[in-house]
């Protein structure tokens, strides 16, 4: 088995850095999943704090190795200060609560695919309906080219912001994993896996959801996290060469909207966090 050797060239590609990406995306999914007192006490925990801080400190020191792009509106700012934006979302939950954050998810996202934000990367786009089920079909594909599948128990879409950031976290730890195994065959086509993901999914619709999520709850603890989010889905699109997606994208027509709410498969997918 070859050693990697991309830690060599590349200092955006070394194990610790790619470990505080995917602890990034995996806190920011556990915002966006719907909340129970587990989750908060995850979220709410020193250990937490700490590594939200740090992870944003040690990615905010790779900023020069960026490439510059231009904004996709002139409206939009491109600050990529992560640790400044985790500062902000970590002191708005210092005094949340179960009840306010279960308050707050319920009127941002509602009980139906198009609450006041849409969490549904495929209710983005003007594609039309008739585009949706194969682009679902995509992205439970990918999730089980990797043995993954969205659980049973959670009866949610697979195209659910959550679900989506807590496989860009599973990416992650397997690129992670594979430099530490010196495995440079796994390492590339994690990395690869990692770009084409963001390309077609989540960097697609990730950047114009946490737009929306600060529009409508700026204050708020998840408008914070859709803050947070934005920026680092600027930084890895970024980072990997890829056009950021749009600050805004608008929904589809529901009209004959008939795409199920769950989706089953074959086996457990994304196990969250907690």
């Amino acid at each position: 088995m070859s050693k990697a050797t991309t830690t060599d060239r590349d200092p955006t590609q070394t194990r610790e850095i790619i470990l505080c990406r995917s602890a990034l995306s995996g806190v920011l999914s556990l915002a966006f999943h719907h909340p129970t007192a587990e989750i908060l006490a995850t979220l709410s925990s020193e250990k937490t704090r700490v590594g939200i801080l740090q992870a944003a400190s040690l990615l905010d020191e790779q900023r020069g190795n960026l490439e510059p792009t231009a904004p996709s509106s002139p409206q939009e700012e491109h600050t990529l200060d992560l640790v400044s934006k985790a500062e902000s979302w970590l002191r708005s939950l210092s005094s949340l609560c179960l009840d306010e954050l279960l308050s707050a998810h319920g009127r941002l996202f509602g009980h139906t695919a198009r609450g006041l934000v849409c969490p549904y990367e495929t209710e983005y786009g003007q594609e039309g309906l008739f585009q949706q089920p194969a682009q679902l079909a995509n992205l439970t594909g990918l999730y089980g080219l990797f043995g993954l599948k969205v659980r049973q128990v959670e009866r949610e879409r697979p195209d659910h912001i959550s679900c989506e950031l807590e496989f860009l976290e599973f990416l992650f730890k397997k690129q992670a994993y594979a430099l530490e195994q010196g495995d440079e065959s796994m390492e590339k086509e994690t990395r690869k896996a990692t770009r084409l993901f963001l390309k077609e999914h989540l960097g697609r619709f990730g950047r114009a959801f946490g737009a929306q999520m600060k529009k409508h709850d700026r204050e708020g603890f998840l408008g914070k996290a859709g803050d947070f989010t934005f920026e680092f889905l600027t930084v890895e699109c970024r980072r990997l060469g890829l056009e950021p997606g749009l600050m805004q994208l608008p929904l589809h027509s529901t009209a004959e909207d008939q795409v199920p709410m769950a989706c089953g498969g074959e086996s457990d997918l994304v196990q969250l966090g907690h």
